[in-house]
């Protein structure tokens, strides 16, 4: 009976442990991880070197069998900042770029394709065209 009671007050302590275990650590890497990104955009980089430096933070602390997303980390330091305003209130303005409009996004990439198919058919037109041999009394 002695052994039923002690499992029964042990068996709630691992599970408070447990939790603390698998859940503190990607609360603490998303908000230094936020930290992290916006405290390299406020000093003036890019998006995408502060992006892979949070990124790279946020999967390396996160640990255990499943890796993190591009989408998680961007919704961890999205939700740090949204939730800690006064403290970040600097980086609000770049959060838009964490979650880029996935249609506009398509849209330019098949214009910027689109225009590089034309030039490369009009560079070969124009090698073409140069490379023929005019004679200008020839008729």
């Amino acid at each position: 009976m002695k052994g039923y009671i002690k499992v029964k007050n042990f068996l709630p302590l691992v599970a408070i442990f447990i939790q603390t275990l698998f859940f503190m650590p990607k609360a603490s890497a998303g908000s230094f991880g936020a930290e992290i990104f916006c405290t390299m955009r406020d000093g003036g980089n890019d998006h995408e070197s502060s992006w892979e430096a949070a990124y790279s933070y946020i999967k390396r602390q996160k640990g255990g069998l499943f890796k993190t997303s591009p989408k998680q980390a961007a919704g961890q330091i999205i939700e740090t900042v949204v939730r800690e305003r006064e403290k970040f209130s600097y980086c609000v303005e770049y959060l838009d770029q964490l979650h880029p409009d996935r249609k506009l996004q398509m849209e330019n990439n098949r214009k910027e394709k689109r225009r590089k198919q034309e030039e490369l058919l009009r560079e070969k037109e124009s090698k073409d065209y140069s490379e023929e041999t005019f004679d200008r009394y020839s008729y």
